[in-house]
């Protein structure tokens, strides 16, 4: 039996997706379950979504480290890094004994003792990159890196433009049922989508935008608010006799239906977030976390506003009123949202995963 290769990253959802994503590119190309190997974190949700693959799991110690000086930070900081060093001697342990034919990184904090551990045994390292700006499991390892696979395009001539591989679920999406692709409807619908937990700040924006558009007859509005909002957003919708506007509430969406319909997405700018939008072709409000690491969600969102596929708004600033203004705007000029969509779509790459597993059966010789 050949070596395993091993796919390791995760701690949050937007890293344990694409991890599913390139090891159904990989059985695909005929690579048996068992020849691969998930490696996450305790502390993350790999066991809840990747527990019952066919694929094993192995859960490493350990959780990120937090940014800030205050003394509960630091505190839990000492922790963090006890659990790191005790992932990082599991992780070359584990990578010593199955000399794997390759190690893919997602990145996250649960990626960089095996990507480390990797470079300790030369086995051949391949770095997935989601974002704009690298993250900073991956800085440290990047320049032993065998191949890089980018969402953007790059210099380094050891980058490979694929993309960000994306879920089964999205490939499956009928996008003709949006206005902004020609379908007779009479309404326009503007999906917001900040995430499973939700950005307040954005809630709030989109409550009190909801407000300024109450009159109008020719919008729907899909709210999905996150876990966190949701019971004071539908509690503060003040719903009156004469509103014209229909506003929906969710704590979660399908996003596979509301993808379908949207013709405007207001959402943050997650890597996961951006490719969904792009391979899709939906013009978007961007309204990028500010306190992201390495800034990454606005360099991604401007990546979109440089190709005129989307419109940014800085989270100080955003607001119902600054909502509206863009979204009137957007309505009132169907021909630049139909050349956003087309812009949105020339950014997006279709066969993302299995351009991946290309890239990962040639640097494994599998």
């Amino acid at each position: 039996m050949r070596p395993p290769v091993v796919i390791t990253g995760g701690g949050t959802g937007g890293h344990i997706f694409p991890m599913q994503a390139i090891a159904e590119a990989l059985i695909a190309q005929g690579a048996s379950p068992t020849e691969l190997l998930f490696v996450g974190s305790r502390r993350g949700k790999e066991r809840e979504l990747l527990g019952q693959e066919a694929t094993p799991l192995v859960l490493l110690p350990g959780r990120g480290i937090r940014r800030s000086l205050s003394p509960r930070a630091l505190l839990q900081n000492c922790g963090a890094i006890l659990g790191l060093v005790s992932a990082q001697v599991r992780a070359v342990l584990l990578v010593g004994r199955l000399r794997p034919a390759a190690v893919v990184s997602v990145g996250g904090y649960a990626s960089f003792a095996v990507s480390v551990a990797a470079v300790i045994w030369r086995r051949p390292l391949v770095l997935v990159e989601f974002d704009a700006t690298q993250g900073a499991a991956h800085r440290v390892v990047s320049r032993f890196a065998t191949r890089r696979c980018v969402a953007f395009s790059s210099d380094d001539s050891r980058d490979v433009v694929t993309g960000a591989p994306l879920r089964a679920t999205i490939s499956t999406i009928d996008r003709s049922g949006a206005r902004v692709n020609g379908a007779s409807r009479t309404r326009w619908t503007v999906v917001v989508m900040t995430g499973s937990l939700g950005a307040s700040s954005v809630n709030r924006a989109v409550v009190a935008l909801a407000d300024v558009l109450r009159d109008r007859d020719d919008v729907t509005l899909l709210h999905v608010t996150g876990d966190r909002d949701f019971d004071w957003v539908r509690k503060s919708r003040d719903v009156r006799p004469t509103d014209r506007l229909d506003y929906r509430v969710e704590a979660f969406g399908d996003m596979t239906t509301l993808w379908s319909t949207c013709d405007v997405a207001i959402c943050r700018a997650g890597a996961m977030t951006v490719a969904e939008l792009t391979y899709l072709g939906i013009p978007s409000v961007l309204v990028p976390l500010p306190d992201a690491p390495g800034d990454h969600q606005t360099k991604n969102a401007r990546v979109l506003e440089d190709a005129g596929a989307a419109v940014v708004i800085n989270d100080s600033e955003v607001s119902g009123a600054v909502l509206a203004r863009v979204i009137d705007d957007l309505f009132a000029r169907p021909d630049r949202m139909q050349d956003m969509a087309r812009a949105s779509l020339a950014l997006g790459h279709a066969d993302a995963a299995a351009a991946i597993a290309d890239v990962v059966r040639e640097v494994s010789e599998w």
